[in-house]
């Protein structure tokens, strides 16, 4: 989980072809846990490149995700929630969302229709305040969820909060106004070459992918407090030697690791009922992201306090420079 340096990536492609006034940058969306980031990177998207859930705190990592235009191309920066740290692991999250701020061309902060602002936005609100240089954004999300009056009092409320270069409201399960999201994000991109090949959505590796997709399922049903205590892990990950045409499979083996032997049993289930349900609901993800038959073998590991232990946090990819 290091800084993402985006400088790195603003390398144009060779040989591009774009037309006169094309755009392209990175937009980061942040905001406090679960008020729809990824769902709407996803829409933005068109493709699921970044895995969601009711329960927040679900993305740890920054995931980019790619929105090709006829005039520009737009990379998403998804952040995790930002929020009062509890554990080693909140602390660097915090840091990796920071870091990305001063790195991006325009900020989306994101806000949800149908939650009253609290102390969370107001904190994060006084954060972007600070970002003098980039262009902030904000997007009041979930509409869908409640009436029109509702949506007017919220965006006059989010005037309030702060001074924005626009504001626009949003509803990526709906599919409203995702086209004018990526309109004004992409009217704040400077002018320049694409980034990235047109076709990639994303430039995640597939194991982190797949590691995702099983974190998912694995946080679907269960306990408040158990998701922020599950970290997945790819062991191996090969396509299987010797198959026939049409019968490609790719072999996978995968670790969930929890904190305690009490979680472990929670993510098992009743004689292995839950986790082959996970499993079951993994595969399919993956299949439909590799575009081919998967064997997934998964397993539960305990690795005690793992959001509190550096050495543990460095096993589980969250290492120190965030």
């Amino acid at each position: 989980m290091k800084d993402l340096d985006l400088e790195k990536l603003r390398v144009p492609l060779e040989s591009p072809s774009y037309p006169e006034g094309f755009r392209s940058g990175f937009a980061c969306f942040v905001g406090r846990p679960n008020v729809g980031k990824s769902t709407l990177m996803n829409a933005l998207v068109g493709q699921k490149v970044a895995i969601t859930s009711n329960r927040p705190q679900t993305t740890r990592r920054t995931v980019r995700g790619i929105v090709h235009r006829p005039d520009a191309q737009l990379i998403i920066v998804d952040t995790p929630g930002l929020h009062k740290p509890r554990t080693l692991l909140g602390e660097r999250l915090d840091s990796l969302v920071r870091s990305t701020l001063v790195e991006v061309d325009v900020i989306a902060f994101c806000l949800p229709a149908n939650e009253p602002i609290g102390r969370g936005d107001t904190y994060i609100a006084k954060e972007l305040a600070e970002q003098t240089n980039t262009p902030v954004v904000a997007l009041v999300t979930k509409t869908d969820l409640v009436d029109k009056a509702t949506v007017g009092e919220h965006l006059m409320a989010v005037n309030e909060l702060g001074e924005w270069a626009d504001i626009v409201p949003v509803s990526a399960r709906g599919a409203y106004q995702l086209d004018t999201v990526t309109e004004v994000l992409c009217s704040h991109l400077p002018e320049g070459p694409p980034l990235y090949p047109d076709g990639d959505l994303t430039d995640e590796p597939d194991e982190m992918l797949v590691a995702e997709l099983v974190r998912e399922a694995a946080l679907e049903g269960v306990r408040d407090e158990l998701p922020h205590s599950i970290a997945v892990v790819v062991d191996e990950m090969y396509e299987r030697e010797n198959t026939k045409p049409g019968k490609e499979l790719v072999d996978i083996y995968a670790s969930l690791y929890v904190e305690r032997p009490s979680q472990k049993a929670i993510v098992i289930g009743s004689k292995g009922s839950r986790l082959r349900d996970v499993g079951s609901r993994a595969r399919k993800q993956i299949e439909g992201l590799l575009g081919q038959r998967v064997f997934l073998d998964l397993r539960v590991r305990v690795a005690k306090d793992w959001q509190r232990d550096p050495k543990q946090l460095r096993k589980l990819g969250f290492d120190q420079q965030t």
